[in-house]
């Protein structure tokens, strides 16, 4: 049931933060600062960069709204922050994020529960030796990540040895773990979900060799497919499985999952986002409006939905 826009009381979009993603999460919570002064909700913006003390000084905040992307904003420490201060948030809880900020962690979950994911393992050092066993495992191409990094950033995608271990080497100054995960050729598919419920799925097609920062936040050329251009069969099975995925991680309210599906029409689970982008190249806010949502129905639907 829809509340009342005086209803949900005094609100704080936190935006920013430290992680390498703050640019982007700026300009989230500017879009959403923005949407929530339109829609006439007593609101405030914080440009949080780690000090609690902004938090506590904005009090008393009936819930908040969280723009913050990357570590420290969807790992689950601001999260327990909140929760120890009693102030209401948006998105998933302090377990959810933090294990779906951790790509491996997610992928080894996901295995232990059957979900189809591109096979993987991961590394915390540059061991020449360890990487070659592996490779014979997973084989190339793979990608290389840094396991709790968001925003395809530090993401490579290698065909032999001395890229692998070049690549090892930047990711490793970004992250201790590093997750090598078998390439999978295909199209890309990105499901949001609004109250643990998939949305209408988007695919994606991009010049670049993947779906990498440029063409998330900088690029006009990526293509977005909405319909998604797979069969009504396939794009309800994918919406089942994105929400299998997303709640077998402990996630709730929003969030976005990513698949990849091979040339046998396979689907394979990649990732989950617990505080997607919501600036004007981004996925949640697209997929609303297919299925009749504007940008502003969504803040609030979101805003409604919180946790604490």
């Amino acid at each position: 049931m829809k509340q009342s826009v005086q209803a949900l009381g005094r609100v704080a979009v936190l935006m920013g933060g430290c992680s390498a993603e703050r640019e982007v999460s700026l300009k989230s919570g500017q879009a959403v600062l923005d949407s929530l002064l339109r829609s006439g909700v007593d609101v405030i913006g914080i440009d949080f960069k780690g000090d609690i003390q902004s938090i506590i000084q904005a009090l008393p905040l009936d819930r908040i709204f969280l723009a913050l992307h990357g570590r420290g904003g969807e790992d689950g420490t601001i999260q327990g922050v909140l929760e120890a201060l009693g102030i209401p948030y948006t998105g998933s809880g302090v377990m959810g994020s933090a294990i779906a900020m951790d790509k491996t962690r997610t992928k080894y979950l996901w295995q232990g529960m059957n979900l189809p994911t591109p096979k993987f393992s991961y590394v915390e050092s540059k061991d020449s030796t360890l990487l070659t066993q592996l490779v014979s495992l997973i084989g190339f191409p793979l990608a290389v990540k840094p396991s709790r990094e968001g925003s395809s950033i530090g993401v490579f995608k290698v065909h032999n040895q001395t890229q692998l271990e070049s690549a090892v080497d930047v990711a490793l100054e970004m992250d201790e773990q590093v997750l090598l995960e078998q390439w999978i050729e295909g199209s890309e598919f990105t499901i949001s979900l609004l109250n643990g419920s998939a949305m209408p799925v988007i695919g994606l097609k991009t010049d670049h060799a993947f779906y990498d920062y440029e063409a998330k936040y900088e690029s006009d050329n990526t293509q977005y497919l909405l319909p998604s251009g797979l069969s009504q069969s396939d794009e309800e099975s994918l919406g089942h499985l994105s929400e299998r995925a997303f709640h077998a991680l402990g996630c709730s309210g929003w969030g976005r999952v990513d698949v990849m599906r091979d040339a046998r029409g396979q689907f394979w689970l990649l990732e989950v986002n617990t505080i997607p982008g919501m600036t004007s190249h981004s996925l949640v806010p697209m997929a609303a409006k297919a299925q009749g949502m504007s940008f502003d129905e969504l803040v609030l639907s979101i805003l409604e939905q919180v946790k604490g």
